[in-house]
């Protein structure tokens, strides 16, 4: 049974003051995009009691406040929602700005490239140009603030885990986790693929803004030489990394 079989959007309790509408178990495009247009609907139409909606990759979390809404009647009212249309084929929300972001890919700035584009079933140069070559949707924020995954990369860059954690990957890194992509905010270990370096800082406390990115933004890399990256790294005041930003609607 193919995991689009499997998936049903399910109204979940969690928490004291929360519930979870799960749009199936594994994270794809179609799930992402479902949630995406979940979540603008109920912006668009709040339900009483509720306080904060949050998006993942497959999920939306909802909180509410028990005194104004009960659980149930929350619980009901998301039951409805979801049974309006079928979210999974709902048109994908347009992005509203692009960033194009210089990486140096492989070597030292990206040690385990090689590796990720020989298990990915391609060329280094290949793998460089499929990456890309395309618009890459800030999916949502995690571990770090202001850290974004990306994606999605196509099927072939489905890899797995390493075996054992790198134990520091630097600010700025891009990290390949199964078919997304990961610009780290600060200094961290990880077990997924470190295969690029930027100078472009995601998370820079004392910045205006502090955080660059933005949820509807999507990202685009340009490949530049380690010398390139170097030079770059000499002139990162404002930790951009010579990225630049387009305006799209």
């Amino acid at each position: 049974m193919s995991d689009q079989q499997q998936d049903k959007a399910v109204v979940l309790p969690h928490g004291l003051n929360s519930l979870i509408v799960r749009f199936g178990l594994k994270a794809r495009p179609d799930l992402t995009a479902a949630v995406r247009a979940f979540e603008a609907e109920l912006a668009a139409n709040p339900i009483a009691g509720v306080t904060q909606i949050a998006g993942s990759l497959a999920t939306v979390l909802v909180e509410f406040d028990p005194n104004i809404g009960l659980r149930s009647v929350i619980a009901s009212e998301l039951t409805d929602r979801l049974a309006l249309r079928d979210w999974t084929k709902v048109a994908p929300t347009p992005p509203l700005r692009r960033w194009t972001i210089p990486v140096a890919f492989g070597g030292e700035a990206g040690p385990q490239f090689a590796e990720s584009a020989r298990l990915s079933g391609q060329s280094e140069e290949a793998a460089v140009a499929e990456i890309c070559a395309q618009d890459l949707d800030v999916l949502c924020f995690g571990f770090a603030p202001g850290q974004a995954y990306l994606g999605f990369l196509p099927e072939t860059w489905n890899i797995p885990r390493l075996p054992e954690l790198s134990p520091n990957v630097p600010s700025g890194a891009l990290i390949l986790a199964i078919r997304q992509l990961i610009l780290f905010a600060k200094d961290n270990p990880t077990g997924w693929r470190h295969i690029g370096q930027s100078g472009f800082r995601p998370f820079e406390l004392l910045r205006d803004p502090s955080i660059l990115l933005k949820p509807r933004d999507v990202l685009r890399f340009t490949p530049i030489s380690a010398l390139e990256l170097e030079m770059i790294e000499k002139d990162n005041a404002d930790g951009l990394g010579h990225a630049r930003l387009e305006v799209l609607t």
